[in-house]
């Protein structure tokens, strides 16, 4: 984790840009939910050319993930390994000083797959070092909110994602 994806998604993005003229490489965002969310939380330490980002749900730092996700034990020990120079080499909270695109990070009360205290402590992280960040917990809520969630937090929820990206990455009014 942190390696081959990280290279894809950046490669992907400036194949895109170098092909279509129309895009504008300087105003660009990248969002992502659970692994997307470790993989976005990973490529903002990395790649500092965002306008904004959104760290939803995401497992970001394998040491307190272990023991309190209920997904088992299994899943980062199978992903980033159990030695601590892996767990430090593939985690988003090891990194998070180099952290500098504004970040709006979105999290469920209840989700034990990706448990709260990934984000909040990610999110203090991020305030504490003074990048500009933004963090909204949804009560009652778990993994699953933008699936299955009650409607009025899915609502909030897009609705907190445009506000984010109409903020970050506003269009001109034609």
């Amino acid at each position: 984790m942190g390696t081959l994806d990280f290279h894809d998604v950046i490669d992907f993005l400036e194949g895109v840009l170098t092909v279509d003229a129309t895009l504008d490489g300087d105003r660009v965002g990248v969002m992502g939910g659970s692994y997307g969310g470790y993989l976005t939380a990973w490529i903002i330490a990395h790649d500092h050319r965002f306008a904004g980002a959104i760290v939803e749900r995401g497992f970001l730092d394998p040491v307190s993930f272990q023991g309190t996700s209920d997904i088992g034990s299994f899943f980062g020990d199978e992903y980033v390994g159990v030695h601590e120079d892996d767990l430090a080499r593939q985690s988003p909270m090891a990194v998070v000083a180099q952290v500098t695109t504004p970040t709006l990070v979105l999290h469920s009360e209840l989700d034990f797959r990706c448990p709260l205290e990934q984000a909040t402590r990610y999110y203090s992280a991020l305030k504490r070092q003074g990048t500009d960040a933004e963090m909204l917990i949804f009560p009652g809520e778990d993994h699953e909110l933008t699936r299955s969630g009650q409607p009025r937090h899915r609502l909030q929820r897009f609705a907190a994602v445009l506000d984010w990206w109409q903020r970050r990455l506003p269009v001109a009014a034609d």
